[in-house]
């Protein structure tokens, strides 16, 4: 079933055999799907198959199986004659697909099972399908519509010429074509849903790209479109052209400290508009840049170091806004291996531990800020507030277990009464005493 880099051409028909160009592959419909959407290039589809040799003798099956099989449409994860019939059905249809040898497995065939030169026969029930996933959060998804040219990708820093199509529940608000600055799309009020997907896209490409609200316009909206808070956004793209940007091997350190100063800049606008995601693109390049660098001498360590330390500290701050408070822990992590006392680093990573209701790891890490900075306030408070949670948090156990040792003893006193009551001699009217535990 799944081959790679065989060529084939493919058309369904909805009620009848075709021919084919070249007679290369036919196909004929056996139930019809939902009408509506079909499968797009890169999309996760899930099919049920038979494949079968022309003289009938089945060679494998998914449904013998009981399981179905998935794979990426358009990614050479299958014979071609499959990918592209697969691409071309409705969800639910079922269909048989007929292929020539050079559009299944060639001259080389797939031994045992299937001969050199062989035609094939496929029943293919397709199940389900969706758009590829491109965050672990899966804010946006993406669905190409017409695949593009060569392998070469925009990188961060790449400049991108596009033609946009902004929708909202099926309302066009935006259609123009644009360039930007990949990791600065906000600047052209293009949202980061897109901008993230550049790195991903190739020249002459058209998609979809379906984004949550984090990756459109969030929770404030934007009014210029009449698009309300939280809403779902659907863009159509298609990527014209790029140049890509100096990558970071390439470029010497002093450009790296003149284009960090830039970044983190701009990093600092985006956090003043509450754009914080946007934000943090900005302060990873610093560290991106920089985490690697070493001075020549004492005063160039030390301002690479400031650059670093300022990044990582933003981006904390970023992820405490965006209640990442993992990350939040990890950036301040790396300032403290750097420089112990950071009063910040140690009063951020306080913080977060305190969200995640780590009440003892929080309250040392003020207790740490309060040993730097004993006129520090706000860490002082802190503490004050870890030392309540922590005493409200006993409170909450004892009364937990109060009640659970409760309800064993009042177990045990009840299987003390039957077991007396099963006993020869034992008098009817006998109560237990309350608060009494008996032994026997």
């Amino acid at each position: 079933f799944c081959h790679q880099n065989q060529e084939c051409s493919f058309v369904l028909s909805t009620s009848s055999v075709l021919p084919l160009k070249q007679s290369t592959a036919r196909n004929v419909v056996k139930n019809q799907g939902e009408d509506g959407d079909r499968p797009m290039i890169g999309d996760k589809v899930a099919v049920h198959y038979t494949g079968k040799l022309i003289n009938g003798k089945k060679f494998d099956s998914s449904m013998e199986r009981k399981k179905p099989f998935t794979f990426s449409l358009g990614k050479g994860q299958v014979i071609k004659g499959l990918d592209i019939g697969v691409s071309s059905m409705q969800r639910g249809e079922v269909c048989m697909l007929l292929c020539k040898p050079a559009y299944a497995y060639g001259s080389a065939g797939c031994p045992p099972k299937i001969p050199p030169n062989a035609m094939l026969q496929f029943e293919v029930e397709l199940l389900s399908f969706q758009g590829e996933v491109l965050t672990d959060d899966g804010g946006i998804t993406r669905r190409i519509k017409v695949k593009g040219e060569g392998y070469n990708n925009p990188n961060d820093g790449s400049t991108v010429h596009v033609h946009l199509e902004g929708r909202c529940e099926e309302r066009l608000f935006d259609t123009r074509d644009v360039h930007f600055v990949v990791g600065e799309s906000e600047d052209m009020g293009v949202p980061l849903g897109v901008d993230r997907a550049m790195e991903k896209m190739q020249k002459g490409e058209c998609c979809m790209l379906y984004l949550k609200p984090k990756y459109g316009f969030g929770k404030e909206g934007r009014a210029q479109y009449k698009i309300g808070p939280n809403s779902d956004l659907v863009y159509e793209v298609t990527l014209n052209n790029f140049q890509k940007a100096k990558e970071s091997w390439e470029l010497d350190q002093k450009e790296k400290l003149k284009l960090s100063a830039t970044a983190k800049q701009k990093g600092t606008q985006y956090f003043k508009a509450g754009r914080y995601l946007q934000a943090v693109v900005q302060y990873q390049r610093v560290v991106l840049w920089l985490e690697m660098e070493f001075g020549v001498g004492k005063e160039e360590q030390q301002k690479l170091q400031d650059f670093l330390l300022a990044a990582q500290l933003n981006l904390a701050m970023c992820y405490l806004k965006l209640r990442e408070y993992a990350l939040v822990v990890e950036n301040c992590n790396k300032v403290i291996e750097l420089d112990e006392k950071n009063e910040k680093a140690l009063y951020r990573r306080g913080k977060a531990r305190l969200f995640r209701n780590e009440f003892s790891l929080a309250m040392s890490d003020f207790k740490l800020v309060l040993q730097v900075n004993p006129s520090n306030r706000a860490a002082r408070d802190q503490v004050s507030i870890c030392q309540r949670n922590i005493r409200e948090h006993h409170e909450k156990d004892k009364k937990i277990y109060a009640n659970m040792f409760q309800k064993f003893a009042e177990r045990d006193v009840k299987v003390c009464i039957n077991v007396f009551h099963s006993l020869d001699g034992f008098h009817p009217k006998w109560q237990p005493i309350p608060n009494i535990v008996y032994y026997f």
